[in-house]
């Protein structure tokens, strides 16, 4: 447990690996749903249009497309650069990857998790070697 500095209110709390205090990821979840409502109704609205009318900062309503809680459908938002793809810089509307690098991603992880060998096999060939050990012992 460490005490950081709130991301967004900028108060010290203490921390289990969270980087947003208690009262504010409260905020941002009350917030959350009133973004998601106001969009709902008004599919095509722009970042600043959903800020006006609801009352959410856009800091808010950009962490919560980054987190990808949130889809902003509006093309102005989406070409204009509002959210880029933090691999290749491609706008995106929701998350912190475009399509293209999340598949290059995934590949990369499969193609490192059929090369590492799991714990499990190190415990199965230490016991094979032990057997093997006793029978040549005997």
């Amino acid at each position: 447990m460490n005490i950081i500095q709130c991301s967004f209110c900028k108060k010290p709390f203490q921390s289990y690996g969270a980087r947003i205090c208690g009262n504010c990821l409260e905020k941002i979840d009350k917030d959350f749903i009133t973004v998601r409502d106001y969009i709902y109704e008004n599919k095509r609205a722009n970042m600043d249009k959903i800020s006006e009318e609801t009352g959410v900062s856009k800091q808010i309503i950009l962490f919560l497309m980054k987190e990808g809680r949130l889809i902003i459908d509006d093309p102005e938002s989406v070409e204009g650069g509002l959210l880029l793809c933090e691999v290749c810089k491609k706008p995106i509307n929701t998350g912190r990857m475009c399509k293209d690098c999340k598949g290059k991603v995934a590949v990369t992880m499969k193609k490192s998790m059929d090369t590492h060998v799991s714990p499990e096999h190190h415990r199965n060939e230490s016991a094979n070697f032990k057997a093997a050990a006793k029978v040549q012992n005997k």
